[in-house]
């Protein structure tokens, strides 16, 4: 009996670890957020790189160097409550794929972002369907899985702060993190 009620508490401590060790202190870093409730809003954002510069959808995919360096545009941005890739954001993804078959030992980290609508739970699990599916595009691509993980920030590191459809639509992201 006493051997079970110390298991209960041993467990109730370790999930209260868990939790706390999963808690956000906010702040923004070169990642998006965006919220996941039903329904539509579609704002868009084109395109844009780690500095926060827009690219033409035409120049995206011709962002590798010569020099085999890391693509520019690191951040591609998604619809409301979706984690389909946009198709203008393909050729930035067929940019970083050919970059990490080109560089068998070169890693990235996919950091899924939603904005602030939605439940925490609800825009975590949308952060890391978003990174997913992008981790999807690269591995079809010939990209090897031990190259890519996936991570979700949900709404917990906003790009912009605000509640309108700009800074909405800027928090919809996945980045490139190498």
């Amino acid at each position: 009996m006493q051997l079970k009620s110390h298991a209960r508490t041993l467990a109730i401590a370790f999930s209260l670890a868990v939790v706390a060790g999963c808690s956000s202190t906010g702040g923004s870093q070169d990642g998006d957020m965006d919220g996941g409730l039903a329904g539509g809003d579609r704002g868009g954002v084109s395109t844009g790189t780690a500095g926060g510069s827009g690219v033409s959808g035409d120049r995206a995919g011709q962002m590798t160097d010569a020099d085999g360096r890391i693509p520019a545009t690191r951040t591609i941005y998604f619809e409301y409550d979706s984690d389909t890739i946009r198709s203008e954001f393909e050729p930035v993804l067929t940019a970083h794929a050919r970059f990490l078959r080109a560089n068998p030992s070169a890693t990235v980290i996919l950091q899924g972002h939603t904005d602030e609508r939605g439940t925490r739970e609800y825009n975590l699990a949308l952060g890391e369907r978003r990174a997913g599916s992008v981790e999807r595009y690269l591995n079809v691509q010939g990209v090897s899985p031990s190259q890519v993980e996936v991570v979700s920030y949900g709404e917990e590191r906003p790009a912009a702060r605000g509640a309108n459809e700009q800074a909405y639509a800027q928090n919809r992201r996945v980045v490139f993190a190498y």
